[in-house]
């Protein structure tokens, strides 16, 4: 199994990032403040335009070490990519079954069935540990109607249409799993560009985190992660990554959110708040993220397919291993993630 690296986040806007050796260093304003070697990490992801220098990008290129460029706000501005790794007949396989309709939609229902379900099991844990609630159980239920109704549909937009109205219901309640400082948290639906409150913020900073981690998964196997099954192709856009993200975002970015909220760990003064512009973290809401982000990542569970404890941080690893096997044709079908 693969070994679980940090990853280094660096949330300073100002912040530039360069070379020297085999070492990253982290510069503010010309005066280092932190370094790293290189063999000790996995990726890079960075808050703000200050940039990286030419000899860094190529010595992460040469290391296999992913390096993401994101807003001060969190928003996903661009990723450098290496070499591409992995067995070209993976890729032209893979290529062959997105071209191949039955296929595509085949895998794409397994997808969103998955995080169907996976919402549903998210229900279902809250109404078993903290007693019954008919709207949370009514929507449970909701969940299991529509995940059937998911692996019925006959084309992508009617699937898409049932993962949306799914994907509604389940955020309709989502405000009874908030247990602690309610008053603080308001949540009246998802809302993504801009988030117009904290729990929007924080959700979208998980799912861009959890994409960015599919997307290396998915490189270091030898899959393409721009072409995917369910999302549509488009430059720049990691169009597979997107689809495999879908089964485990509840898993690593809801319960993550909620249990931040929960557990106190993060509170309203972590955020600002901008009017039309949306919600943001600051800067010392964006380091209590990340840092319960990273603890998150090397929390052990037992992986329900392949029967083995395994970190939180490697679930996208496992799922783009497993989605090889199953385009190589060394297992029959893609197991999907699934919450127990």
């Amino acid at each position: 199994m693969r070994k679980l690296l940090n990853t280094l986040y660096v949330t300073t806007p100002e912040a530039y990032l360069s070379k020297d050796g085999l070492n990253v260093v982290v510069s503010v304003n010309k005066q280092e403040v932190f370094r790293i070697p290189i063999i000790n990490i996995e990726g890079i992801v960075t808050f703000g335009y200050m940039g990286a220098s030419p000899g860094l990008m190529k010595l992460c290129a040469d290391n296999s070490v992913s390096l993401t460029f994101l807003s001060p706000n969190g928003r996903f501005v661009s990723r450098l990519q290496g070499q591409t790794k992995g067995n070209v007949l993976l890729r032209k396989a893979q290529y062959q079954l997105v071209d191949d309709e039955n296929v595509s939609l085949h895998m794409a229902k397994l997808m969103i069935a998955g995080k169907i379900l996976n919402c549903r099991n998210i229900l279902r844990r809250y109404v078993r540990d903290y007693g019954e609630n008919e709207e949370v159980m009514e929507a449970a239920s909701f969940m299991d109607v529509n995940r059937r109704k998911a692996l019925r549909t006959t084309d992508i937009r009617s699937l898409m249409g049932v993962e949306g109205i799914a994907a509604n219901r389940y955020f309709e309640v989502f405000p009874h799993l908030i247990l602690q400082q309610k008053g603080d948290f308001p949540f009246s639906g998802r809302s993504r560009r801009p988030p117009k409150d904290a729990i929007n913020a924080m959700l979208s900073l998980a799912y861009t985190l959890v994409t960015n981690e599919m997307t290396a998964a998915l490189e270091t196997v030898g899959l393409d992660p721009y072409v995917g099954f369910l999302h549509s192709l488009r430059p720049g856009r990691t169009s597979l990554a997107l689809d495999m993200i879908e089964e485990i975002r509840a898993y690593m970015g809801d319960r993550f959110v909620l249990s931040l909220i929960n557990r106190r760990q993060i509170s309203p003064k972590d955020f600002l708040y901008q009017g039309e512009k949306g919600v943001v973290l600051t800067d010392n809401g964006r380091k209590t993220f990340l840092t319960a982000w990273q603890s998150r990542k090397r929390e052990e569970f037992v992986h329900p397919y392949l029967n083995e404890k395994i970190p939180v941080g490697l679930l996208p690893y496992c799922q783009a291993i497993l989605l090889a096997r199953c385009i190589r044709g060394d297992i029959d079908d893609y197991p999907v993630f699934i919450i127990k």
